[in-house]
């Protein structure tokens, strides 16, 4: 008989990335993070994706003491992240000790399970984040970056998920940033990737072209272990398909998922407010709420979708979104059909953008796409016509070895250049990761702590009272 389906809660960071921006404030996930513990989740995704950059850049947190935070409320639950490979959180590839040195400290301050994806699917841009995770006795869940093309077929999936599997995988995900995957395509793969391994598959995708739940059902009817849901003032849309719908739905069968339905009611209670006061601050648009069918032709994942609304909406130009959109696939075919997600997904999306508001093709070159088209990213899945290379990149010389081995050891670089600033070992990396946001954030946090302390010694002086 077939186990329960276990569940994945996105709640603390894919969910509000997709529907709020990535807004979510430490405090308000603190009061209720005790019951969600209570839960019985198979995890909790929690952080990684663009939760470390909007921490530092938007909501003058710590992610480091975000993670260990929320690890001391929900000691039962295992805390899970999504790495982006050698890219680690950022949109550039990093060198081999600054990605070991980010897993062993994103270990130890409490995720028990990293999702390790690449972009390109490249195996070569996952190795080292594979061998950190194990190393320092982490769960390494390598994802595969689902799209459709003429190459990506269900060959082309199952060899990935082998590759991933003799890599040192400990389960495979199934990651559909689109929401892309449909009910019967879902059943061939999943099948496929089982009788061919012997790893547990998650299976992750996005309600944003309305068929998540259908595929949900058909990928656990067809063996997948794990599905990742959220719960329903933060599901649907361009997030993941709501828990509390897909718990109902699989109910007295033998896929039961065991959790308890009033529960998880009253902690969707909790976040509807927490919705509510996203609403009115006017973080939350309309159009990444609405099922938008045509994803199936552009294949935008909401995280995208909620970007490019942002980008043409600053520039005043948010009538142009449905000529993005529409421009966004032959971008992607120009470019060797690259999965789209992040940082292709932005990369592939700019340029888009540019395109339709230039009013030509490639006037405009973000220098991503052009160090992308070197193979500064890795090995495109097709190759990409000789036209294309040079209206981008000329005559340069393209490299097609592993980007990485390009790069020299840089964490001892990065420590020495912001050494008056540390207050612990992690304010290095998230340097690394973001050095002009972290700076600023660590400049401000110095000055806030001063002032703190200035007030106190004043305070504290012979019992006196001075003004400050």
């Amino acid at each position: 008989m077939m186990s329960k389906v276990k569940i994945t809660e996105t709640i603390f960071r894919d969910a509000h990335q997709s529907l709020m921006a990535t807004r979510m404030k430490t405090e308000e996930m603190l009061p209720i993070a005790k019951e969600l513990d209570k839960v019985g989740y198979h995890s909790l995704e929690v952080w990684g994706g663009a939760t470390f950059d909007a921490c530092l850049r938007f909501l003058n947190e710590d992610p480091w003491e975000r993670l260990r935070k929320l690890r001391k409320a929900m000691p039962n639950t295992k805390l899970q992240m999504l790495l982006r490979g050698q890219n680690i959180l950022g949109y550039k590839h990093y060198p081999d000790d600054v990605v070991e040195e980010f897993v062993k400290k994103t270990l130890g301050n409490g995720i028990d399970i990293i999702r390790i994806f690449d972009a390109l699917n490249d195996e070569r841009n996952l190795m080292t984040a594979i061998e950190a995770t194990k190393k320092y006795g982490g769960h390494a869940q390598c994802a595969i970056s689902y799209t459709t093309s003429p190459i990506h077929n269900i060959d082309y999936y199952v060899k990935k998920a082998k590759s991933y599997e003799n890599a040192g995988a400990d389960s495979i995900c199934i990651k559909d940033m689109a929401g892309i995957l449909l009910p019967y395509d879902a059943e061939k793969l999943i099948k496929s990737i089982k009788s061919n391994t012997n790893l547990m598959i998650q299976v992750h995708s996005h309600f944003t072209s309305g068929i998540a739940n259908q595929m949900y059902m058909k990928a656990v009817e067809s063996g997948a272990d794990v599905i990742d849901t959220a719960l329903s003032p933060f599901g649907n849309g361009s997030s993941q398909p709501a828990t509390e719908s897909m718990v109902a739905s699989l109910q007295n069968s033998k896929y039961d998922t065991g959790l308890d339905l009033n529960k998880l009611n009253d902690i969707a209670d909790y976040f509807r407010k927490v919705r509510k006061k996203a609403e009115e601050a006017d973080l939350i648009n309309q159009k990444v709420l609405d099922i938008n069918i045509k994803t199936l032709l552009y294949q935008v994942p909401g995280g995208m979708l909620s970007n490019l609304v942002s980008q043409l909406k600053q520039q005043g130009q948010l009538d142009k979104l449905e000529a993005v959109l529409e421009e966004v696939p032959n971008v992607r075919k120009d470019l060797g059909y690259p999965p789209l997600v992040t940082p292709m997904s932005q990369m592939v999306g700019t340029q888009a953008v540019f395109n339709i508001i230039m009013g030509e093709r490639y006037k405009v070159i973000p220098n991503e796409i052009k160090n992308y088209v070197k193979g500064l990213y890795g090995k495109s899945t097709v190759e990409i016509d000789e036209d294309i290379v040079k209206k981008i990149i000329g005559d340069e010389v393209r490299f097609d070895g592993r980007p990485a081995d390009l790069l020299e050891p840089q964490l001892e670089q990065y420590r020495e250049e912001i050494k008056e600033l540390i207050e612990q070992d992690e304010d290095v990396l998230s340097y690394a990761l973001f050095p002009q946001v972290a700076k600023k954030f660590f400049k401000e946090r110095n000055v806030s702590r001063y002032q703190v302390d200035e007030v106190m010694l004043y305070l504290d002086d012979d019992n006196e009272t001075y003004p400050v």
